[in-house]
């Protein structure tokens, strides 16, 4: 079923060209990326990349997670080549397909000295550590947005009169991302009453959408008052152009997942792409993605986002992501979803 849904996938609009950055000086070698990091944040690494390797070209697609795991198995499948490195939030799309054998054993330099949690068989690496935060309308919240699930509850059960109508709120819908499916899974493991939040939500007026862009932009323009599990590092390093847009990293408990990279098995170029992982490892690459792009990373994850180390619930790269794919619970968890939000 997923083969097959897979090669349908690459018959879709999906399959626009990639962004393609050409190679500074004599092109020698092309270097392709599928990525969930949108296209602006990449420009920064791939140039900084570049001015190592002048000779490579980078061809660079922006897709959402899922897209990218289903891209991988139909290339693969095909027995063509696929990309030569893939940078994705979908934490345990990215582990099933090193458990599968689409991804293989790289050495990186910086490997030796990188943290257990964050390297699965030397296959799939965390590169960030990035916290899931409540966003806010400030002019809806002149006193400061709630900070636990618990008074986010309360709010939503009785906000002040005429602030906002409905809807209210925004979060993932998680039956389109991957990202939104794992935050709520973890909330289940951490929060008893996340179907309690999670029908208040949808009580008070509740959208969903599939990135945390769309909630973003609908918060900051007043459209939305509040947005939930939203990747705080897009929230931070837009908050300066939105001034109207706030960020709470809630205070009983704060997820953080990880964009993990991998060399397919099947990579076009895998030096290539090896080279480009080696980059985003070391400490200047780690430097980047925390300094110029707000992306707390594994060397540098105290930037960015003010949440409290004793609050935060970081999701390990391992094989226990795996269970978040079994199709069993995912089916209960998403009817689970349905009948508390009423969609």
């Amino acid at each position: 079923m997923l083969r097959a849904l897979a090669f349908a996938l690459l018959a879709t609009p999906a399959a626009a060209d990639p962004l393609v950055f050409p190679a500074p000086g004599d092109a020698r070698e092309v270097v392709t990326i599928y990525s969930t990091l949108d296209e602006r944040l990449a420009i920064p690494l791939i140039a900084a990349f570049q001015t190592l390797h002048p000779g490579t070209t980078v061809a660079y697609k922006d897709l959402l997670a899922a897209d990218i795991h289903a891209r991988i198995v139909a290339e693969t499948a095909a027995g063509g080549p696929t990309a030569d490195l893939v940078i994705s939030t979908g934490m345990d799309l990215q582990v099933k397909l090193a458990n599968d054998g689409l991804a293989r054993a790289v050495t990186i330099p910086a490997a030796a000295n990188w943290p257990r949690w964050a390297n699965w068989r030397d296959t799939a690496f965390a590169l960030t550590v990035e916290p899931a935060v409540l966003v806010y309308h400030r002019p809806t919240f002149p006193d400061g947005a709630p900070q636990t699930r618990l008074a986010l509850m309360e709010w939503l059960r009785h906000p002040p009169p005429a602030t906002h109508a409905p809807p209210v709120i925004g979060t993932y819908d998680i039956e389109a991302s991957a990202v939104g499916y794992l935050y709520l899974s973890r909330d289940a493991e951490h929060f008893p009453d996340i179907w309690s939040l999670i029908a208040t939500m949808g009580a008070a007026g509740l959208a969903t959408f599939p990135t945390s862009q769309d909630i973003i932009d609908r918060v900051a323009s007043g459209d939305l008052a509040l947005g939930y599990n939203v990747l705080g590092s897009y929230a931070a390093e837009q908050q300066p152009a939105f001034p109207d847009l706030g960020i709470a990293a809630l205070r009983d408990y704060t997820v953080a997942i990880s964009r993990v990279a991998l060399v397919p098995s099947a990579a076009a170029n895998p030096d290539g792409g090896a080279a480009m992982l080696a980059f985003l490892m070391s400490d200047s690459g780690q430097f980047l993605l925390s300094r110029d792009l707000d992306l707390p990373s594994v060397l540098y994850p105290d930037t960015v986002i003010p949440a409290d180390p004793a609050s935060l619930r970081p999701v390990n790269v391992s094989a226990g992501l795996l269970a978040y794919l079994d199709q069993a619970k995912r089916a209960l968890m998403l009817d689970r979803w349905r009948r508390a939000t009423g969609q």
